[in-house]
């Protein structure tokens, strides 16, 4: 944990309650001028009292089932343009000079599409939560940035900790099972018995993708991933539409998974009752097909796994909910 962690906003502690609340008349949301302006310079000025010129994207997401920020959502989710192989580039573990993690920032106080943290491993960090507050990580106490961002208009103050820090699961209980040659290897060997059929590929938190597997498609999906995505295998679609079609519940939420009628791919939605009709016209031209719960407890793939980097190396810090196939996997593994 960084020594040295503030908390900066555009809210005059003097306006605020005994409970910590504030009551004074800024607003909490982006002006998109001078004073979110002010935030970036603040940012920039932090980076160079601790000597960052670039930054790491940690734990990457975008909304998904609902946007709950201030702002409409934007397309592209912000990052258009951002990078130079689009949005692609944005994924965990991505390197970003100082302009494009400014950039992330402005995305994240607009709080209207992607978020992230960003961090220069031992030494800085920096995230946005809710209503323009800004938390910024040091290793060094930065006296100059905190009296320029006092200049720029805004009030630094000094934390423990951002409540929006990572915080990772004490490590015996952690089950991961990292996506690497063994995996592939098993994964091989479901598909070849026709117990797999399907992989959802998690790119973003909040975003995915679905590949068909076969065993001459496994190679090409495996090399086609982002990096550190989250994996979940899943049996094959089924043929039987009508059957399909039938499953479908009264009402909640459900995940239709669907291949197209000339086998080629493979899209999703997440519906509710209200949506059940337009669902049900999409599933019913489907090559092959499913129905999958999104509540907890309830969706159960046959396997998942977290890509390691090019080393081999898990650095991914996000988990997947393991299964009864990862946990068999775990009790294999050789004790340290």
């Amino acid at each position: 944990m960084l020594t040295y962690v503030y908390r900066v906003t555009k809210y005059n502690p003097a306006d605020r309650d005994g409970h910590g609340h504030y009551t004074g008349p800024e607003d909490t949301v982006s002006d998109h001028g001078e004073v979110e302006a002010a935030y970036l310079r603040t940012v920039a000025a932090f980076a160079a009292d601790t000597g960052i010129d670039h930054l790491v994207v940690r734990e990457p997401q975008v909304p998904s089932l609902a946007h709950f920020g201030v702002e409409p959502p934007v397309d592209g989710f912000g990052l258009e343009g951002l990078f130079p192989s689009g949005q692609a580039g944005f994924h965990d573990g991505a390197q970003v000079l100082l302009d494009i993690a400014l950039d992330l920032v402005r995305i994240m106080l607009r709080d209207s599409g992607a978020w992230c943290r960003l961090e220069a491993e031992d030494s800085f960090a920096v995230h946005v939560g809710w209503d323009q507050y800004l938390y910024i990580s040091s290793s060094r106490p930065c006296e100059e940035a905190l009296a320029r961002t006092r200049e720029l208009g805004l009030f630094p103050e000094r934390l423990d900790a951002s409540p929006y820090a990572f915080e990772a699961e004490e490590e015996e209980q952690v089950i991961q099972r990292p996506g690497d040659d063994d995996f592939w290897a098993d994964l091989h060997r479901t598909v070849a018995t026709g117990h797999a059929g399907i992989l959802e590929e998690t790119y973003l938190d909040g975003a995915s993708r679905w590949h068909h597997l076969t065993i001459d498609t496994i190679a090409p999906v495996r090399v086609g991933l982002a990096p550190r995505a989250r994996l979940a295998v899943w049996p094959p679609l089924s043929t039987d539409i009508d059957a399909v079609l039938r499953a479908l519940p009264a009402d909640g939420l459900v995940e239709g998974v669907w291949q197209d009628d000339d086998g080629s791919n493979i899209r999703s939605v997440i519906a509710d009752e209200d949506e059940f009709l337009e669902l049900a016209s999409r599933i019913s031209s489907a090559h092959a097909a499913a129905l999958l719960s999104v509540y907890a407890g309830e969706r159960v793939p046959l396997c998942t796994a977290v890509m390691p980097d090019n080393d081999g190396v898990l650095r991914a810090r996000w988990r997947t909910e393991p299964t009864p196939s990862d946990r068999d996997w775990a009790l294999r593994q050789p004790k340290g």
